[in-house]
């Protein structure tokens, strides 16, 4: 039998049945061991072993862009915030955006990016542990990248996550986040697309907007209101002690964040972070940026969104497995109720 040629990019298969989209890795094809997580090496430990270290710059790709010292020279210490191609992407720039049928189902072909936001040079310090101008650096680093990468026509939704702890899926412990540009928007973002536009149509009103005016007047979720941003436990918390931070101000698009916005949101991620490190002892988590897709590829894509959507921050610590009954039915179960995890995390809250 000839040998098969070694793919360049990864395939995006589409679900027919549920609609969604799955990444299927033909680029490094592996069949996963029974005990996979064993042979999964979490660098814990400051020193030669970790890539995201100072004085490692060689353990990575070059860098896209960095926050450094005056005077120092790219891909050498001196930085404070670093952005890396990822040395394992999902997805990669190269590449056309290829949409093919395959008899009855759809696929496109991964052109897209995936970077690393290296968060801080200190391999000890996670997010709740650095300075806010730290956490506001960052920030700046989400929202140049997603900027850049949205010239790109091909990209359709820039996708900023972070992995904290090994169970969150994180493989390196040193603190960093990731970005995946995606060639399709994602089936969790166009569902609040089209609920916020289904709501628009009836009420003329944002849904998130309404959403945090109704925790405005309850206030037993509401964890902080800031000056630009308001943390609460949703309503409907998906996973016990979930957290969602959007801006007071109305704004479909994260890249419009001010230089005040984002000193502001620096301080507010500080604060719940740091609040849930010390309620739940250094949980791992995910935490999620969802705004508005890229508009440029198509006149008219997400006319309305202007209006009806609203940016913000999902974290979700991972205190339980996601078991059968949450995947065989798309029902969460959460055995804390979210004015139980609001009221917990308020007594770790610093106040002004």
């Amino acid at each position: 039998m000839p040998e098969e040629t070694k793919c360049t990019l990864n395939e995006i298969r589409r679900d027919p049945v549920l609609g969604g989209w799955v990444i299927i890795d033909k680029i490094n094809p592996r069949v996963p061991a029974l005990h996979a997580f064993d042979g999964i090496k979490f660098e814990t430990e400051n020193g030669n072993g970790c890539p995201f270290c100072p004085g490692n710059e060689h353990k990575t790709p070059k860098e896209i862009i960095a926050f450094r010292e005056e005077g120092t020279q790219p891909n050498t210490p001196g930085w404070w915030v670093r952005v890396v191609p990822s040395n394992n992407p999902i997805l990669r720039i190269e590449g056309e955006d290829e949409h093919i049928a395959v008899g009855m189902y759809d696929m496109v072909m991964g052109a897209g990016a995936h970077e690393v936001i290296i968060e801080t040079p200190d391999h000890h310090h996670d997010l709740a542990a650095v300075p806010e101008s730290q956490i506001e650096k960052v920030i700046w680093a989400y929202r140049d990248r997603i900027m850049d990468l949205y010239k790109d026509k091909r990209i359709r939704y820039a996708l900023v996550f972070k992995n904290k702890g090994f169970m969150a899926g994180a493989t390196v412990a040193h603190s960093h986040s990731q970005l995946i540009g995606l060639p399709i928007t994602p089936k969790i973002i166009r569902e609040e697309l089209e609920n916020c536009k289904s709501h628009y149509n009836k009420k003329e009103r944002c849904l998130f907007c309404d959403i945090m005016n109704a925790e405005r007047q309850q206030e037993e979720r509401v964890l902080l209101t800031s000056k630009n941003f308001i943390a609460f436990c949703p309503y409907a918390s998906r996973f016990p002690f979930e957290v969602t931070i959007m801006p007071l101000k109305h704004d479909c698009d994260f890249t419009r964040i001010s230089k005040d916005e984002a000193i502001d949101l620096g301080r507010v991620l500080k604060n719940i972070l740091g609040a849930l490190n010390a309620a739940l002892a250094n949980p791992p988590y995910n935490m999620s940026l969802h705004t508005s897709p890229n508009r440029t590829p198509r006149i008219g894509y997400w006319i309305t969104i202007e209006d009806d959507y609203h940016w913000h921050f999902e974290i979700i610590p991972r205190l339980q497995r996601v078991a059968g009954f949450e995947i065989g039915t798309s029902f969460y179960y959460n055995p804390t109720p979210p004015e139980l995890a609001a009221n917990i995390l308020k007594q770790f809250i610093k106040k002004d």
